[in-house]
Parts: structure tokens; sequence; C-alpha cells
């Protein structure tokens, strides 16, 4: 899931080598924090959050498959 979600913020940002996913694993859930260049945070987040939403969904459709609930936190 990891993999997935630095993919997907790298073709989104102009900073590619600027992201940064960090993975907090516990029992049922992981955490994913992601870290981007001040430039680049509007771009992960989106108008009005539409394409962190839309992150948040592909994640949760791919880790049904997985068994394990992951959240998506953007960190400054």
């Amino acid at each position: 899931m990891k993999d997935l979600v630095t993919e997907i913020v790298k073709a989104l940002v102009d900073q590619p080598e600027e992201v940064k996913v960090n993975e907090i694993v516990a029992d049922y859930t992981s955490v994913l924090e992601i870290r981007v260049a001040r430039t680049d945070m509007g771009k992960v987040i989106g108008k009005q959050g539409r394409t962190a939403q839309a992150i948040r969904t592909i994640l949760s459709a791919a880790s049904g498959k997985a068994g394990k609930r992951y959240i998506l936190e953007i960190v400054e």
C-alpha cells in the first residue's frame, strides 16, 4: 500500500523527489503519512480536499483485499 500511495502522489506533484511516505503499523490499522514539498501541498489536497479524498478511496478499495484498515494523513 505504501508503494501504491507513493506512486500516486509522485505523479501529482512537481517535485517527486520530495515525496516521503511513512507507514506506522498497528494490529489491524496502518497509518500512511505523506510528506511533500510545501509548494506541492495544494496539489495533493486538491480543491475542497477532492484529490486527497480520491486517494483515500483508492486506498480503501485496495486495502479490502489485504484485510487491514489504512488511514491517510497529509503532514506539513
